[in-house]
C-alpha cells in the first residue's frame, strides 16, 4: 500500500468481524515498527500481544466489572487537561457529536452512551489486542516516542489490510489488563489498540481533519 494511502485511510475503527489475524502478520508488523524513531534510540515502548484465550478472558473480566458498576482504577496518568482550552474543546465536542450521532443516540441519553462506550472494553469485537506500557521512569520525550511506534503500527496495519483502534479506555481497567498479561511493576499502561478487518456494516464514518493553515504555519520568507 502506497504510504499516502496508508496514512489517509487509517482510522479509528470500532466494528471488527471475529476473523483471526494471523500471528505471523503481528509479527511481521511488530519487527518493522521496531524501527519507529526515539531520542537517542532509546525505544521506550513495552508491548504486549493478546488474542485467543487470552483475549476473551479479558473481554469477560471487563464486561464483569461494568455489569457490576465497578469503578474504573486510580488514573496513572492525565489523559487530558482539566480545563481544555479552545480549539481543542471544540474538536473534541465535534468528536463526541460525530461519534454518538451516527449511532443515533441524542445528547442527553447518558444511558445509550454509556453502553456505546462499553463497547471499548469487548475491543469492538476485534479478536487483536495490542496494549503498549511505558516505563514510568520515563518523561515527555519517551511518551511522544510512544505515539511514533504506535503510528508506525497503525500504518503497517493498513499495509496488511488491517485496521485498528488505538484506546485510552483500556488505562481505566489498569489492573484488569494486568491479571492477563502480567506486566513488571515499573511499567505503565498507555494504552491498548483493537486490531482486526473492519466490519464495514458496522457504518463506522471517519471524522474530519481541521484544515492546514490551521495547525501549519509555513515560515519561508516569501
Amino acid at each position: 500500500m502506497d504510504v499516502y494511502e496508508a496514512v489517509t485511510s487509517r482510522r479509528a475503527v470500532r466494528g471488527f468481524t471475529d476473523r483471526p489475524v494471523p500471528k505471523e502478520v503481528l509479527e511481521r508488523v511488530l519487527a518493522a515498527a521496531a524501527w519507529a524513531p526515539s531520542a537517542s534510540n532509546l525505544q521506550p515502548w513495552h508491548a504486549r500481544v493478546v488474542t485467543g484465550g487470552p483475549l476473551a478472558e479479558l473481554k469477560k473480566r471487563a464486561g464483569e466489572r461494568l455489569a457490576t458498576g465497578d469503578s474504573w482504577d486510580e488514573p496513572e496518568y492525565t489523559m487530558y487537561p482539566p480545563a481544555l482550552k479552545s480549539p481543542y474543546r471544540d474538536r473534541r465536542t465535534e468528536f463526541g457529536e460525530h461519534r454518538y450521532g451516527a449511532l443515533g443516540i441524542p445528547r442527553e441519553d447518558l444511558e445509550a452512551r454509556h453502553r456505546a462506550s462499553a463497547a471499548n472494553w469487548a475491543c469492538f469485537g476485534a479478536p487483536a489486542a495490542l496494549f503498549c506500557y511505558i516505563d514510568r521512569d520515563m518523561g515527555p520525550a519517551q511518551w511522544s516516542d510512544v505515539g511514533m511506534f504506535l503510528q508506525t503500527v497503525m500504518l503497517l496495519l493498513r499495509a496488511e489490510g488491517l485496521h485498528s483502534c488505538t484506546q485510552m479506555a483500556w488505562a481505566k481497567f489498569h489492573r484488569t489488563v494486568a491479571e492477563i498479561v502480567s506486566p513488571p511493576g515499573e511499567l505503565l499502561l498507555f494504552c491498548g489498540m483493537s486490531i482486526g478487518y473492519e466490519d464495514v456494516s458496522a457504518g463506522d464514518a471517519r471524522i474530519g481533519r481541521a484544515p492546514l493553515d490551521e495547525t501549519v504555519v509555513f515560515v519561508d520568507g516569501v
